[in-house]
């Protein structure tokens, strides 16, 4: 009897979130090479492929397409080494021959992944109770979790309530857009939100990056005025260390490294947040050179999963679509804090008695207010804007 080898949802594939698996490459009794991709899975920030952990035969499928699976989860099993190639046929018939993932008795338990079993198990409910919004009706751990709090679970008898209106159409959400849903609901419910307003005067950046933004652009790198934004909140990080944290019931988590995500519109498809890792090491040049390049990959579709997990601390600047201020930011659980840029614009403003325009912007704190306090929130903008404002050459 071949040796059988796990394939498994890798532990580090995201941060607490489920995946999708969305495609099996191979199929029951096909002969794979080691690290030979073999599935591909979606979370809600990237589409990534599993490669085969050993040379062989894929002996067994035991998740079906379109089921959402969690780290560590087994997805099938490889009938390894050159004995097991050598007897594809015989593997391929213990595997089933219709190469098909396996399915338990129960046909209405087959569509459940244990995510939603565990849960449904926990509250006492019934899937019978809930339809599902998933592939052929299966029942999303979301559906489930929207059912508990209430939500607008669909429920066969209000199918007609929920038609489209004369001349309208139903857009079907895709896949990240049913994650951005579950994590902002999700955000929501866990943490009372707080949000607080300052002004920054912009006027030292603009004059600093007038003169520097040549040289890097000799380089093939645009420095723009996110890269001065997440420099500033890593000195008011610094300044105000329980910002960078995460809360737990037992206590607050101060992270040691500041990895700053940022919001980064995807158009219709969604909001992608990658990471800028260890951000308190770096100069405003490597900072604005990173950005670049996630950026240009966030939009291309190519980041990969190191590159948008790890997060400590969020910036969205809302302001580059025109936005002068948004209140609140859902904040990226599980981080305790995120940070809100508005639309730089020139203004009036009064200078020792003077009328002056002013090229100036709002920047908001939103917090969880399980973990911080007004005193802390009010420090961090005050350290941020301060930072802003005394740009040196």
């Amino acid at each position: 009897m071949p040796e059988l080898i796990d394939i498994v949802v890798p532990e580090d594939q995201q941060e607490g979130t489920e995946s999708t698996l969305m495609q099996w490459l191979k199929r029951a009794g096909d002969t794979v090479a080691l690290h030979e991709p073999l599935i591909e899975l979606e979370t809600d920030k990237v589409v990534v492929e599993i490669a085969s952990p050993a040379s062989g035969v894929l002996h067994e499928l035991l998740v079906e397409e379109q089921s959402q699976v969690e780290p560590g989860a087994v997805l099938g099993r490889i009938a390894a080494g050159a004995q097991a190639a050598a007897k594809t046929g015989e593997v391929g018939q213990q595997a089933g021959a219709a190469a098909t993932p396996k399915r338990t008795a129960t046909a209405g338990q087959s569509k459940l992944s244990p995510a939603v079993k565990k849960l449904l198990k926990k509250h006492g409910l019934d899937s019978s109770q809930i339809t599902g919004s998933g592939r052929d009706g299966r029942v999303t751990r979301e559906d489930v979790e929207s059912h508990i709090g209430g939500g607008e679970t669909i429920i066969a008898k209000d199918q007609d309530a929920l038609a489209p209106l004369a001349g309208g159409t139903i857009v079907p959400h895709t896949m990240m857009r049913r994650r951005i849903a579950a994590h902002m609901v999700k955000s929501v419910q866990t943490a009372p939100h707080v949000t607080c307003v300052f002004e920054a005067d912009m006027s030292a950046v603009v004059a600093h990056r007038s003169k520097n933004r040549g040289g890097l652009e000799d380089q093939g790198v645009k420095l723009t005025y996110t890269a001065y934004f997440v420099k500033a909140a890593v000195a008011a990080l610094r300044a105000v260390p329980e910002v960078n944290s995460r809360f737990h019931d037992e206590g607050l988590e101060l992270f040691a490294d500041i990895n700053i995500g940022i919001g980064t519109a995807l158009g219709d498809e969604g909001l992608i947040v990658p990471v800028i890792h260890r951000a308190q090491e770096m100069t405003l040049d490597a900072i604005a050179g990173k950005l670049q390049t996630l950026t240009d990959k966030a939009r291309k579709g190519e980041l990969g999963p190191d590159e948008v997990s790890g997060g400590t601390f969020t910036i969205s600047n809302h302001g580059v679509s025109g936005s002068l201020l948004a209140a609140p930011i859902i904040i990226n659980q599980p981080q305790s804090a995120i940070l809100g840029i508005g639309k730089l614009e020139k203004r009036v403003v009064v200078v020792e008695d003077n009328m002056e325009i002013r090229p100036l912007c709002y920047v908001t704190l939103t917090i969880d207010h399980r973990a911080l306090d007004a005193h802390q929130t009010n420090k961090f903008l005050s350290v941020f804007v301060a930072a802003l404002e005394s740009w040196a050459d």
